[in-house]
């Protein structure tokens, strides 16, 4: 389990991903931007983490993160998607997104069809919304960094 690195906070803004996350997975995604995801610390190895999320300062939700290359996908570029654990009325493009990382789930990894993918990401889901149950993990929702303004581009 590789939790060096952690916490570790991020605030970007949403960009538009692979649109897969809602059309293809079911399961829809907040993509953090090329600078966001450059500034990741080494000690931070891809893989799914979970955390807690806060859209344009809004209440602080809890979420699962895919940090890596999306192996089934092939992906060219690293990314930083976030399944955020509330439902959203609209898409959240151009909003401010602010992250904190506290727990890591699983390495990276490739699956021989979409519904084993889907099924390993409800269950990255599920085990995340129980971790985050824990007294230890749930400290971190109500962190002062949830509530700054300074020090993030708009």
């Amino acid at each position: 389990m590789s939790t060096r690195g952690l916490p570790h906070f991020a605030a970007g803004i949403v960009i538009k991903g692979f649109g897969r996350g809602s059309k293809e997975l079911g399961i829809p995604t907040a993509n953090y931007g090329k600078e966001v995801v450059d500034n990741l610390p080494a000690d931070i190895n891809t893989g799914v983490y979970y955390g807690w999320a806060s859209v344009e300062n809004g209440p602080v939700h809890k979420m699962v993160m895919s940090i890596g290359w999306n192996p089934y996908y092939k992906n060219k570029q690293k990314s930083m998607e976030t399944h955020i654990m509330h439902k959203y009325d609209t898409d959240l493009y151009g909003k401010l997104l602010r992250v904190c990382i506290i727990g890591y789930l699983r390495p990276e990894m490739n699956f021989n069809s979409l519904e084993e993918l889907i099924i390993a990401i409800q269950k990255d889901i599920k085990d995340a919304d129980k971790a985050l149950n824990e007294d230890d993990m749930k400290k971190f929702q109500s962190n002062s960094f949830f509530s700054e303004e300074n020090g993030v581009k708009q």
